[in-house]
Formats: structure tokens, C-alpha cells, sequence
């Protein structure tokens, strides 16, 4: 497997998120490619880790001011063995080719996960919706989709949204496609109820989420009742994985965002969490503001330089990370098991450095890596594009329900996978594996393409 890597760190040389990505994935998959030569004999990994095409482009905009501005652009369509590329969009200054190759490889393996028929991709733009008038935002998605829209359509590439991109970015987006193109398709996912879009679909990741943790639980007989969480984030995802630890009696003490996070201790309840809500999703305002409205609650700022992320540094059962890449690191992870957390399960892609997993792993916790746990919401977009192709719509809970079934499913098959090869209960392998191995079958069935 060394080749491999050889091969990436040569060619992607600067790419250290891709590398990361790369890595775990190569070393879970060895003993599948000892029992099965024959993805070695067909380059198999060689041909995964180098995506299919890669879209760069320039975006030129007008802010307010009357002044041009010029983001970049990407899309990267990294597998489409099993389906079309699926995968989505984020807007955020850190955007870079090798942020967005790691989110496509993970995706790919993700998406096999769903057990639905859709390929890996990924996208977005170094813009930052942050501080940006609604018609600024618009301005931009309008000249972002002038250019992406010649290379997606609903049996080719369906993107969604990801950091920076919720229901306004897709309402925009949207109507470009619509007024370029003269159709009206499931070409985007995340879409308003009233024109196309699913039910569930902005709880689906959070929900997902801690469904999958649900199910490691029942594994020692247990269950979320009674246990107190920590959450990282205060966007979709954190919002709604702890809407779903409510409703299944666990207790929520912290969220964050990139200026600090708030502990509370007395647990973040619906009264508070749709507080929340309304001032991450309509005020647009900072977590600090949670502790002045709430006295009971700590916040505490954050310096990025800092060591170690003292969110991770409670008391607790479980944990979710649920903001973004590498937030938790290999004393992030030990503080965790120091105070009693048993079960992790991400939210976020990627949100724990390799020397955390193994932290998590050789403690044998019940870790559930992002490309298992937090598939739940690429799953209900594909049952939107379902939802789509038939001209229906199901109720909340026909979509719930079919979510539950998919998330047991694939902690069904991680399990599985990771008892066949000998690792039993070893999520993190088993997911890497049983993605692998449904991918791989589908690209030895099409030949060298």
C-alpha cells in the first residue's frame, strides 16, 4: 500500500487533508486487497483516489459597493461506478482543492454506505456567505451556476448543500439552473418543500447521526437514555443531533462555533435549542450571545492555536463532533476518554485526526467514523431524488422511517465487515471496508474506464 500513498503524496503534494483521507482508507482496505487479488491485478485503489474529472473555475460577482469580485470555483466528480456523482457544496474561505478532494473521496464511500445508487462528488467556492447581503449571495450563486451548471443535471451530477450553503444558497443556485437550462429537475438537493425538496432532509445528518450511535449502543444493551452529550458546532447538523438526543432522553450541555462554545450544565432543552435555532438561522448571531440570554451557561472563547479544544474536556458519556475537519486531536481524544466518554459518533467529515482515532480505538470505545454516521443526510437526498423521479412526496414519517431503516442498515453492514475481517467492532475499518468493497465490485463490472 505504500505505492499508493507514493503515488498521491507525488502527485498531490500539498494536499495534506486528501493525504489524511487517503491514508486511513488504504490501511483499513489491505486485508480486502489480500483475500482479493484481483482488485489489485485491476489498479482498483489506484483508479479510486484519482478522481474522474476535476472542474476548476473563476466566479465573478458585484457586491454592493458596485465592485467586481472574483472567487474560485470548484467541482470535483471523484466515482460514479454505482451512480451519478452526489455530493455537496460548501462555501467558505478554507475551500481549496485539497479540502474538497478529501469531502469527494469520502463521499464515495459514504454514498456506497446508503446502499442507494449514487456516486461520490464534492464542490464549493472560497467565498464566505458570512457578512454578505442576500443579494450579494445571490449575485454569487447566480455566476457560480452560469458555470457549474454545463457540468451537473439529475443523471449526471446532483450537488447539495454543505458548510455555507443552506436553503437560501439552493433557492438561488436553483433558479440559475432553471432559468439557464429551461427544465425543472431534481438537479439539487436541500430544495424548499414547496418546490421539490424532502422532508426531514435538514434534520437527516444530525438525526442520522445519533440513530447510528443509538444502534452501537444496543450493541452492550444500552441505549442514549440518561446520557449527557457533547456537541460540537451550532449549524444544521449540531442543531438537530441535539433535537434527536432529546427526544431519545439524553442531555446536550455544549455547542460552539468558530468564536467559543457554551457548557451547560442543565442540558440545552427544546425551549433552548430553539433559541438556537433562531439566532444561528435568522439573527445569523454568535454562541456567546446563548450564555448572556441564558445565565446557567459558560461560554468560553477559543483561540485557534490552542492545543487542545477544552469542549472536549467534560464530563460525559457520548460526544458528536459536529463542526468540521481535524476538531478533534490527539489530546482532544484522550481528554474525552479521561472523563468518561464512550461513544463517538461524527456528525462532521473528518473531525478526528488520525492519533485521536487511535486513541478511540485502542480503548474500544463505540466510535463511529463521519463516512458512516453522518451519511443519513446524503441518504435523504438520494430519497428526495426519489421523491423527484416519481413526482411524490412522503410524510414526515415515511422519510424518518426510511432514514432509521438506512442508518441500521449501515451500522449493519460496518459491523459486518469489520467482523469478517477479524477487527470486530472496529466501525472506523468496517465502514472503509464495506464502502470499498460495493464500489470496487461495480468499477471490476465496467471495466477500465
Amino acid at each position: 500500500m505504500g505505492t499508493i500513498m507514493d503515488i498521491v503524496n507525488a502527485r498531490d503534494a500539498h494536499e495534506k487533508e486528501f493525504h489524511q483521507a487517503v491514508q486511513e482508507v488504504v490501511e483499513s482496505v489491505k486485508p480486502v486487497l489480500d483475500k482479493n487479488p484481483e482488485y489489485r491485478h485491476a489498479s482498483i485503489m489506484e483508479r479510486m483516489v484519482e478522481p474522474e474529472r476535476v472542474i476548476q473555475f473563476r466566479v465573478p460577482w458585484m457586491d454592493d459597493q458596485g465592485r467586481i469580485q472574483v472567487n474560485r470555483g470548484y467541482r470535483i466528480q471523484m466515482n460514479s461506478a454505482i451512480g451519478p456523482y452526489k455530493g455537496g457544496l460548501r462555501f467558505h474561505p478554507s475551500v481549496n482543492l485539497s479540502i474538497l478532494k478529501f469531502l469527494a473521496f469520502e463521499q464515495v464511500f459514504k454514498n456506497a454506505l446508503t446502499t442507494l445508487p449514487m456516486g461520490g462528488g464534492k464542490g464549493g467556492s472560497d467565498f464566505d456567505p458570512k457578512g454578505k447581503s442576500d443579494f450579494e449571495v445571490m449575485r454569487f450563486c447566480q455566476s457560480f451556476m452560469a458555470e457549474l451548471c454545463r457540468h451537473i443535471g439529475q443523471d449526471t451530477d446532483v450537488p447539495a448543500g454543505d458548510i455555507g450553503v443552506g436553503g437560501r444558497e439552493i433557492g438561488y443556485l436553483f433558479g440559475m439552473y432553471k432559468k439557464l437550462r429551461n427544465e425543472f429537475t431534481g438537479v439539487l438537493t436541500g430544495k424548499s418543500l414547496d418546490w421539490g425538496g424532502s422532508l426531514i432532509r435538514p434534520e437527516a445528518t444530525g438525526y442520522g447521526s445519533v440513530f447510528f450511535a443509538d444502534e452501537m449502543l444496543a450493541t452492550r444493551q444500552d441505549s442514549l437514555k440518561g446520557k449527557i452529550c457533547l456537541v460540537s458546532g451550532s449549524g444544521n447538523v449540531a442543531q438537530y443531533t441535539t433535537e434527536k438526543i432529546n427526544h431519545l432522553g439524553g442531555k446536550v450541555v455544549t455547542l460552539s462555533d468558530s468564536s467559543g462554545y457554551i457548557y451547560d450544565e442543565e442540558g440545552i432543552d427544546g425551549d433552548k435549542l430553539l433559541y438556537i435555532m433562531y439566532l444561528k438561522n435568522v439573527k445569523r448571531g454568535r454562541i456567546k450571545e446563548y450564555a448572556e440570554k441564558y445565565p446557567t451557561a459558560v461560554y468560553t472563547a477559543l483561540d485557534g492555536g490552542d492545543d487542545a479544544n477544552p469542549l472536549w474536556n467534560h464530563k460525559a458519556h457520548c460526544a458528536f463532533p459536529s463542526a468540521t475537519q481535524n476538531e478533534i486531536n490527539q489530546t482532544d481524544a484522550q481528554n474525552l476518554i479521561n472523563n468518561g466518554v464512550y461513544v463517538v459518533s461524527e456528525g462532521a467529515n473528518m473531525p478526528t485526526t488520525p492519533e485521536g482515532i487511535d486513541i478511540f480505538l485502542d480503548n474500544k470505545i463505540l466510535y463511529a467514523p463521519g463516512k458512516a454516521a453522518n451519511a443519513g443526510g446524503v441518504a435523504v437526498s438520494g430519497l428526495e431524488m426519489s421523491q423527484n423521479a416519481m413526482r411524490i412526496k412522503w410524510s414526515k414519517e415515511e422519510v424518518e422511517a426510511k432514514l432509521k431503516g438506512i442508518m441500521k442498515s449501515i451500522h449493519s453492514h460496518c459491523l459486518a465487515a469489520s467482523e469478517e475481517y477479524g477487527i470486530p467492532g472496529n466501525y472506523a475499518s468496517g465502514a472503509n471496508i464495506a464502502g470499498f468493497v460495493k464500489v470496487a465490485d461495480a468499477m471490476m463490472d465496467q471495466g477500465i474506464v
